[in-house]
């Protein structure tokens, strides 16, 4: 199955301090902005259902509101418990003001 860049959002519906929620192609995803970049993750922790656009976005750590496991938005990594396996990323290019992720 090949991937496809598809729109998630307008890009003024990021703000820099909370993630943006979105479903795209049946995939729940959390869209960023750190330092004028975009970032996209999956938007469910792995450890325990949780959405982590309800949780606290710190820099580029998104911390889920369930547990307080924390990851890296820009590599998914697992920065602090209890989680143990990465949140799945995305390539996220800005087009226009349209932010896509290829999916």
């Amino acid at each position: 199955m090949e991937q496809a860049w598809i729109k998630v959002c307008d890009a003024a519906e990021v703000q820099p301090d909370a993630a943006f929620a979105c479903e795209v192609e049946g995939r729940m995803i959390a869209v960023y902005q750190v330092d004028e970049r975009y970032f996209a993750t999956d938007n469910v922790c792995p450890h325990a259902y949780a959405l982590l656009s309800d949780g606290w976005l710190e820099g580029s750590e998104i911390e889920c509101p369930l547990h307080g496991a924390r990851f890296d938005i820009t590599t998914g990594a697992v920065l602090e418990g209890p989680a143990e396996c990465a949140l799945k990323t995305y390539p996220v290019r800005l087009e226009g003001n349209e932010v896509q992720c290829l999916v």
